[in-house]
């Protein structure tokens, strides 16, 4: 791609050019799937492990969980089939055939007795599992995880942001008690927020859901509400306190140390390859894709300049000695490529920090240092260069993030008045204000200005005060805005 739409003339365009540009993901032959490229997945695999790390050092273990889930599962639990319905693939026949003309066709005498549901979500999986597994209070708590793909049928997809098919983690635990489940789930939402803030350099609001917005099944919702670069939330992670909802659903019981059975209390969580989109939309710029330096899948690119048909020997022996005290270096030794076609193409992949070289370097014993966050150019000398690029990479991962931080708090409004919360949400910036409390006020307010409550912020106190819609009393602040 030669040319990126600037953000200003179409966001949306913007988004999908830098996509390609980066040569991230492409969208699949099946409507509403992705193809996740090379350089995109690398992305995941760095978030991945990052966070896998930080799933098993709270005490939790990978598995996995069938793919295929008997239909009657989902009926168990009457909120979450409910919640999941519309967005379900069925599996009804288990073979194909070919008619008398040779085309391929369904063997209608291959029909399942039962049909069965590609996962939107492993809830009714995982507990038919648990039901099995969990017979005394000895046998818990019980803390797993799964790294999967998922299947939610989307009419109006978006490459990272809104797939049919997407890539996650789902975590899913059982307790002795309603105390050490809450604890969890507050305890795995600080766990992304540490990974957002700190690894991808995103700045989120950390809250619980209202009723409307909880996950089907759930007794309480958390989540993480990232601002993007037009204004709209991107919900980041959530992280579910289930009660005993499926408990009862799926007969989870356990015998205490009184001898009376109990209900098992649960909680699941996940984050998923939605998280990309929302990196590629808080950092980026109209010059292409830009990473922080922590998850970045190279974090130096040299590009040895070189001319065509000539001896580069030099040159390239000069490059190789170079050290740069990062192991995720790619050296661009390309000849077909001028340069310039280069530099264009790995700022586009948003690579923090490119090193510039040729027979002038050479001779003065230097690198040109352009740094991707502000496009900057600097000569350092070779012996001065592992040290200013480990100081660099971590004054990136710094600015990327105090720049997103002071960004949303820039375009966060507090307000009191209808006419004020219109304008501001038509603005697309997050509202704080005050909301009653009821269903129908929340449904109203989404109905009028397309404005969503993204969470209850943890870090806001009970204020007294009145419904901005309704006038009614309202306990306190909430965080309506926009969202994808």
């Amino acid at each position: 791609m030669d040319k990126i739409t600037k953000r200003a003339d179409d966001y949306s365009q913007w988004y999908l050019d830098i996509i390609e540009a980066a040569d991230l993901a492409q969208y699949g032959p099946v409507k509403g799937t992705m193809i996740i490229k090379p350089y995109g997945y690398a992305i995941w695999e760095n978030i991945q492990k990052l966070l896998d790390k930080k799933i098993k050092d709270t005490g939790h273990q990978n598995m996995y969980f069938p793919l295929l889930i008997p239909k009657s599962f989902l009926s168990k639990e009457a909120s979450h089939v409910e919640g999941f319905a519309k967005e379900c693939a069925v599996v009804t026949h288990y073979r194909l055939k070919n008619d008398s003309t040779g085309k391929i066709v369904i063997d209608e005498k291959a029909k399942l007795e039962e049909e069965l549901i590609i996962r939107p979500t492993s809830e009714t999986i995982i507990n038919n599992s648990f039901s099995q597994w969990i017979k005394s209070w000895r046998d818990l708590p019980i803390l797993i995880n799964q790294w999967a793909n998922v299947m939610r049928w989307e009419m109006r997809t978006r490459p990272f942001l809104r797939t049919s098919e997407f890539l996650w983690q789902e975590g899913h635990t059982a307790h002795l008690s309603e105390k050490e489940a809450e604890k969890e789930a507050r305890k795995m939402l600080k766990v992304y927020v540490d990974l957002v803030e700190n690894k991808l350099a995103m700045s989120v609001v950390a809250g619980k859901k209202s009723d409307s917005e909880k996950f089907a099944g759930a007794l309480y919702t958390y989540t993480i509400e990232a601002m993007m670069q037009d204004g709209k939330a991107l919900q980041s992670a959530t992280s579910h306190n289930l009660g005993q909802n499926f408990a009862k659903a799926f007969d989870i019981k356990f015998l205490d140390k009184e001898n009376n059975f109990q209900y098992v209390w649960q909680t699941s969580w996940g984050m998923s390859t939605r998280i990309i989109g929302g990196l590629i939309m808080t950092h980026s710029d109209d010059l292409g894709l830009v990473l922080p330096p922590a998850i970045a899948p190279i974090k130096v690119v040299v590009v040895p300049i070189l001319k065509n048909g000539e001896d580069n020997s030099k040159v390239l022996a000069f490059v190789k000695k170079l050290k740069l005290g990062v192991k995720e270096v790619e050296i661009d030794s390309r000849e077909n490529l001028s340069a310039g076609a280069k530099y264009n193409q790995w700022e586009k992949k948003g690579v923090p920090i490119r090193l510039e070289v040729g027979p002038r370097e050479i001779e003065n014993n230097s690198v040109v240092l352009v740094r991707r966050d502000k496009n900057t150019k600097e000569k350092v000398q070779i012996g001065s260069l592992a040290k200013i690029i480990k100081v660099i990479l971590q004054d990136m991962q710094e600015n990327l993030h105090k720049k997103a931080k002071e960004f949303r708090e820039k375009n966060t409004k507090t307000v009191d008045s209808w006419d004020e919360f219109k304008k501001e949400i038509e603005a697309n910036n997050f509202v704080l204000a005050h909301w009653s409390g009821e269903k129908e006020v929340e449904e109203k307010i989404k109905k009028e200005t397309n404005a969503t409550i993204r969470c209850l912020p943890f870090d806001h106190k009970k204020e007294k005060g009145s419904c901005v819609y309704s006038k009614r009393p309202s306990q306190g602040r909430v965080l309506f805005a926009k969202a994808y």
